[in-house]
């Protein structure tokens, strides 16, 4: 039987199965028990596991508490359940409570069920960013992307570079204005978004370039970085984030030139999820063929390990069996060759 824990959320006691929302995720090296979880950190390369979340309330620690004892940065060294949750999901925080009051929030009031209805968005469209957001950012190709098989011509076709120990990755518009910045630690995994930015759930990343270029096919992704991997041996690719995906994210896709996709998602559960949830939202409106990645956990580690050949190799095995699902089924097929 699942155990709930309560969390206040705005101001709001919510109670949430800890342990089923963070085992969607791979954990390194874990060990689960009632009270707690103990990994290696998410936040940072860690072969020792040295970070801990509680999964119930204790005498010491409340339920949804993490800690990281080897952090770098004190901003990443603890927290609540919010704060971890978003970061694993890849979204803003805003974002997170949404999600989670939306999951768990439906409450008992005078015996009966209260439902949550849906936000009018239409009330409070956020506006772009302005450009000098990134006035600070230190524009050009940088050694950390380059270190992780991300070509020159890529990273300046993204708009990306660094800004202290961060590189920073625009999210745009499909217009080309400035949506939100995604800023991804140089000395670990940790990331964080602009305040004031648009939600990551509204959004996809490298739409811009999608309409820039009229591409008609494209991988989907998760993260930013995979997308640059893709793109930089001569795939377009768009991200979608993290492991949710949505209606709106769906719209923007049907909305736009794209006429097929190719979905490629992280070799684990959250990216299993994913797959699951392009499909069934794009289904029947663009044409869909499936590449895995096995050997490694991602796109880019995929590059980085094996090379360009490796990764090219995913994409045209899965249009491989695209092309030969469809002729074999008397379906007319839109032969793809490597020119976009």
């Amino acid at each position: 039987m699942a155990v709930l824990s309560a969390l206040n959320i705005n101001g709001k006691m919510v109670y949430v199965d800890l342990e089923a929302e963070l085992s969607d995720f791979e954990w390194e090296r874990a060990t689960w028990s009632d009270e707690k979880l103990v990994a290696c950190s998410p936040f940072r390369y860690d072969r020792t596991p040295s970070f801990y979340v509680y999964l119930q309330d204790t005498s010491t620690a409340k339920a949804g508490y993490w800690g990281d004892v080897g952090a770098y940065d004190a901003e990443f060294a603890r927290g609540g359940f919010v704060k971890l949750l978003a970061f694993l999901r890849a979204e803003t925080e805003d974002e997170t409570v949404d999600y989670l009051l939306e999951t768990y929030a439906p409450t008992a009031r005078d015996g009966r069920l209260t439902l949550r209805l849906p936000k009018l968005k239409a009330v409070s469209k956020p506006e772009p960013l302005p450009e000098s957001l990134l006035v600070d950012v230190q524009a050009g190709p940088n050694d950390y992307l380059t270190g992780r098989g991300i070509s020159a011509e890529v990273q300046r076709e993204a708009g990306v570079g660094l800004v202290g120990n961060a590189v920073a990755i625009p999210w745009r518009l499909p217009n080309g204005r400035l949506a939100n910045v995604k800023y991804r630690s140089t000395r670990g995994k940790a990331f964080w978004y602009v305040k004031g930015g648009w939600p990551i759930r509204d959004l996809v990343y490298g739409m811009d370039i999608v309409y820039a270029k009229r591409l008609r096919h494209a991988v989907i992704c998760e993260a930013e970085i995979d997308a640059m991997a893709w793109r930089s041996v001569g795939v377009p690719a768009i991200g979608t984030g993290g492991s949710a995906f949505n209606l709106k994210k769906a719209d923007i896709i049907t909305q736009s030139p794209i006429e097929y996709l190719t979905v490629v998602t992280d070799n684990d559960k959250a990216g299993d999820k994913l797959r699951a949830a392009i499909e069934r939202y794009l289904n029947g409106k663009v044409r869909l063929a499936h590449g895995y990645i096995t050997e490694v956990k991602d796109a880019n580690e995929l590059l980085v390990k094996r090379g360009a050949e490796a990764l090219r190799n995913v994409y045209d095995r899965a249009e491989g069996v695209r092309t030969v699902l469809r002729v074999g089924s008397g379906i007319s097929v839109l032969q793809v060759g490597r020119r976009f």
